[in-house]
């Protein structure tokens, strides 16, 4: 048994299966949006239960995490607690579409004027080369605004750039530096990636217990059928193989005291 590749910017490859479900749980978030509507008086209690909800389903449905803020948002909108910036949801619906011209079009301006959405947008296009040419240099600098202002999808890519030398030198330190950022605040890919630095050592020395406590906190928050959450805990019992019983309980004891920033 042998640790399986780095994670790379897999997002995009959805099965048809998660994205029924997402269809399903906008659907859902659309209606609620309307009883809101209706229910302007106890629009407090009734966006502290949506929060509640989507926390329960965000680690779940990670993979459409554009798709699920934009309809979280409409969400707020409708209740009044809530307002999106101008054409992010039209930006964002516009991307899905693959109707790109228009991304750019609504995505640039508040892009220069410093909306991590719009700045994360906009790199996605650059580093995917949609509806302009791909540019791992431009989308670089785009995702650090992003992720400057703590966008976790951005660190997350800028992440996999530094550790693949796309648009900048290979460096796995400053790879590390931002799949570190994105891991902290829940991103189970983020937290594989650097589980994985450390178990191939490219931080230096070999660290085991720092790979097994990663690769166990992106088990866990990955959906229990994705593909990614089994490379995980394969990769964790690799680990594992490698660690004595004192090592693999000291890891374990880093899981469960990590706190989500």
């Amino acid at each position: 048994m042998s640790l399986l590749p780095r994670l790379r910017s897999s997002r995009t490859r959805e099965s048809e299966a998660l994205q029924q479900r997402v269809s399903a749980l906008q659907t859902a978030l659309q209606q609620c949006g309307q009883a809101a509507k209706r229910l302007k008086t106890f629009r407090r209690e009734t966006m502290a239960a949506g929060a509640v909800f989507m926390l329960a389903v965000g680690f779940a449905l990670g993979v459409y995490r554009d798709s699920i803020m934009q309809s979280i948002t409409g969400l707020g909108q409708a209740i009044g607690l809530a307002a999106p910036p101008a054409g992010v949801d039209a930006a964002h619906a516009a991307y899905q579409k693959g109707d790109y011209p228009t991304v750019l079009r609504l995505a640039r301006p508040p892009a220069v004027e410093g909306e991590a959405w719009a700045q994360r947008l906009l790199a996605l296009t650059y580093y995917r080369g949609r509806g302009v040419a791909q540019n791992y240099s431009e989308a670089a600098t785009w995702f650090r605004r992003a992720a400057d202002q703590g966008d976790a999808n951005a660190q997350f890519f800028l992440g996999v750039m530094s550790s693949a030398g796309q648009g900048m030198p290979q460096d796995f330190a400053e790879g590390a530096k931002w799949f570190r950022l994105a891991a902290d605040q829940g991103d189970p890919e983020a937290q594989y990636n650097l589980g994985l630095a450390y178990a191939k050592g490219e931080l230096g020395e070999t660290d085991n217990v720092s790979a097994y406590m990663w690769f166990n906190l992106a088990a866990a928050h990955f959906p229990a059928a994705d593909a990614r959450r089994h490379a995980a805990i394969s990769s964790r019992d690799v680990a594992a193989t490698k660690m004595t019983q004192e090592q693999i309980a000291e890891a374990q004891k880093r899981a469960r005291e990590w706190k989500q920033k």
